[in-house]
């Protein structure tokens, strides 16, 4: 009797003994379960929180286009400045004009340069590169979005030298490389079928040397008229421009010329050089579709359509964007999608009434001198003569 009363308290203890223990057990399996769980949401990658600077950082880059210029004293780089102050809007768009080594140079900087997304180009730059194997495909990597301002060749000549067939053989200064100078020079020399001693020096040095007559016979420029060097100089007598007719075989050219309002101590009152002009164009580079520098590229085309007109009515900006004409064609060249878009909308809609043609003035000035090359005055006859019968054809 004891003993049955004593096995039964010992199956009661060890019942319960074994439930505590499976119940510590369990409680033992849980608590490491949640800390397995915690462990494991604690690895796992929180939502990064986006502080206000990185927010900043993101919103100026997001819509801010590079523009290779040019160098610090060139037209280019005032071309650029203004444009970018036209077209700028906060983080919504921004351009920033990079000083660069010359229109030559730019062309590398827009293909191979990090954050160049367009640069001021000369429109014979592609003529160049089409024939040299050291970039394949130029033309289908860049494209144009406007012919910018002519940039006027200046001969200046000693004065024993009174034609371009005086400077056979002769030392001639092009500016340094990578100048506009330095590389539309050359070509219009060739095209010109005129042999010279090249150098390229700065031009400061060079005219130095044209003022003592120890060596140079010429210098040459390419840039937008007036050149401050001209405007402050004082020359010696007999220092002046070379004419430069313009012909059929000067390809990718336009005909121009300088006068005396443009240079007053070189050029006598009422009288005119004649010369031809180097176009320079607003160049982007072609990027797919799908990516952002494309976008980019794509609203600053939406900038620059829409603000355009701000750069030829309002006062503070170069005189030459007047004669910007944002349809005007380059040969050669292929537009920028977007902005031939923009153009093709507007010719297919309806106009109001026939446009005007606009009067090309150096066009109508070239004609006129090869109509009278040897009569200043029955030039400028002529050329009234053609301003008024267009002005009548209008009316």
């Amino acid at each position: 009797m004891l003993v049955s009363r004593c096995s039964r308290a010992l199956a009661g203890v060890l019942l319960t003994f074994a439930l505590l223990g499976g119940s510590l057990i369990g409680s033992a399996d849980a608590q490491q379960q949640v800390a397995q769980a915690t462990a494991k949401r604690a690895k796992q990658p929180q939502a990064p929180q986006v502080s206000a600077e990185a927010k900043r950082r993101e919103a100026i880059n997001s819509w801010t286009v590079g523009l290779a210029a040019g160098r610090t004293e060139g037209a280019p780089l005032q071309f650029a400045s203004e444009l970018a102050r036209v077209v700028d809007d906060g983080d919504n768009m921004r351009v920033l004009p990079i000083v660069t080594r010359g229109p030559f140079d730019n062309v590398f900087d827009l293909l191979y340069l990090r954050g160049v997304d367009a640069a001021i180009v000369y429109g014979d730059v592609l003529e160049h590169f089409k024939n040299n194997p050291e970039i394949a495909g130029i033309g289908r990597r860049i494209n144009y979005l406007m012919n910018l301002f002519p940039s006027e060749l200046h001969i200046f000549v000693r004065p024993e030298i009174n034609s371009l067939k005086d400077l056979e053989g002769k030392a001639v200064n092009f500016n340094t490389v990578g100048t506009a100078a330095a590389y539309s020079g050359p070509i219009i020399f060739k095209q010109l079928g005129i042999n010279v001693d090249a150098q390229f020096i700065p031009h400061n040095v060079a005219m130095e040397s044209m003022r003592k007559g120890d060596k140079f016979a010429a210098t040459v420029w390419v840039s937008s008229k007036p050149l401050p060097p001209f405007l402050k100089g004082n020359f010696p007598p007999g220092f002046k421009f070379l004419p430069v007719e313009y012909s059929d075989k000067l390809e990718y050219y336009l005909p121009a010329y300088l006068e005396s309002k443009d240079y007053p101590a070189l050029i006598p009152e009422g009288q005119r050089v004649e010369t031809i002009a180097v176009p320079a164009l607003l160049a982007v580079y072609d990027w797919p579709k799908d990516t952002d520098r494309y976008q980019r590229v794509s609203r600053l085309v939406d900038y620059i359509y829409d603000r355009f007109p701000r750069l030829q009515s309002e006062p503070g900006y170069h005189p030459k964007w007047k004669d910007v004409n944002l349809a005007a064609n380059v040969p050669g060249w292929k537009r920028f999608q977007p902005m031939q878009d923009k153009i093709d909308k507007i010719a297919k809609a309806p106009a109001a009434a026939p446009a005007r043609p606009k009067i090309d003035h150096a066009l109508a000035r070239a004609q006129a001198a090869r109509a009278a090359p040897d009569n200043p005055q029955e030039q400028e006859r002529l050329f009234q003569q053609f301003i008024e019968w267009t002005k009548q054809r209008q009316n």
